[in-house]
């Protein structure tokens, strides 16, 4: 194998510039690089949390018998004077009772003088007369003194028994007065007296109209508006 000749290839590029050193001095700059650092804000959302339930607090049991023992006592006590003014009605109800029960008896003795005059002694006509006036001014007296009682207690039991007294004094005043002009009974036969020598039936009805107020007055004491207060007067 023949090795070929070389030869020195001259080269057609320039060279490239070298740079000469130059005599003037480079300007210097000095350059401030401030760091920035971004503030980063961060909202921090708290986590929505479930409701709480409430507190259970554990039963106060002194309290509670405290308050059951108060509410005993007052119902106690309630009950107590609730009964206390029963019984004070109940005995004020049978004192009115008392006493208009003895105005119906002051009628009834009033009612009894016609009889009583006829049937008087014969042999004792001044003592006698003198007996049955005492027992007549008793019986007007006891009338009278009804009349004003039973007024005050009741204003309708009151005129009932005024209503029943003035024909009272009227029907039977006037067989009273038929009663002394008659002769005294001598005999047995003559001490029964029928009805067509003295007839005080109509009274029954001024009577009747005298009970039914009064029972009605009665009745007001038993009633629930009578514990709490006396019953007014009608």
């Amino acid at each position: 194998m023949s090795t070929l000749p070389t030869r020195p290839v001259t080269s057609t590029v320039p060279p490239a510039a070298v740079p000469t050193p130059s005599t003037t001095k480079p300007a210097t700059f000095t350059v401030t690089v401030r760091e920035l650092t971004p503030t980063v804000t961060r909202t921090m959302t708290a986590a929505p949390t479930a409701p709480s339930a409430p507190a259970q607090t554990a039963p106060d049991v002194g309290s509670s018998w405290l308050t059951a023992a108060l509410f005993a006592a007052i119902l106690t006590a309630a009950v107590t004077v609730l009964l206390a003014r029963r019984k004070h009605l109940e005995d004020e109800r049978a004192r009115v009772a008392d006493s208009l029960s003895e105005a119906s008896k002051a009628v009834a003795a009033f009612m009894e003088m016609p009889y009583a005059i006829r049937r008087r002694n014969h042999q004792e006509p001044a003592a006698e007369r003198v007996r049955l006036s005492q027992e007549m001014a008793k019986a007007q007296a006891d009338l009278s003194f009804h009349l004003a009682w039973t007024s005050a207690e009741s204003t309708t039991v009151g005129a009932a028994y005024e209503e029943l007294v003035t024909q009272l004094r009227r029907i039977a005043g006037a067989a009273c007065h038929d009663a002394w002009l008659d002769p005294a009974p001598t005999q047995d036969a003559d001490m029964n007296i029928p009805p067509t020598v003295v007839d005080l039936s109509p009274l029954r009805d001024y009577q009747a109209a005298y009970a039914t107020a009064a029972q009605n007055h009665l009745d007001r004491y038993l009633s629930w508006r009578a514990l709490g207060r006396r019953p007014r007067r009608q």
